[in-house]
């Protein structure tokens, strides 16, 4: 069984930052995405962004230009910096790792709050 644990998540004024990070317990080379995905209250979990075994990265719009995700295979560990932060981005963080649409797994998330 794949386990992923995130951290970092927290309170923080808008504007200021925070690096989410996800641990995995396996190789995160034997999986063709790893990514991050949000939900806040009463919404749909959406993505925010994913990385590919070959490093190629895809943001959501809503996060271009702020967020950068990124990948360490040597620690097995997915980061999520995020900068610019703004109240809308209040949601809570989940970690996701696919080898294909049918094997994928999730973390148990971790809250990040943005005041204003």
């Amino acid at each position: 069984q794949v386990q992923l644990v995130e951290s970092g998540g927290g309170l923080v004024q808008a504007g200021g930052s925070l690096r989410l990070s996800c641990a995995v317990s396996r190789s995160i080379d034997i999986f063709n995405t790893m990514g991050w995905y949000r939900q806040a209250p009463g919404k749909r979990r959406e993505l925010v962004a994913t990385i590919t075994r070959g490093g190629t990265t895809n943001l959501a719009d809503s996060v271009k230009g702020r967020f950068t995700i990124s990948r360490d295979g040597a620690r097995n560990t997915v980061y999520l910096q995020m900068n610019s932060l703004k109240p809308e981005d209040t949601a809570v963080y989940y970690c996701n790792a696919a080898r294909n649409m049918f094997d994928t797994y999730w973390g148990q998330g971790t809250q990040v709050t943005v005041s204003s």
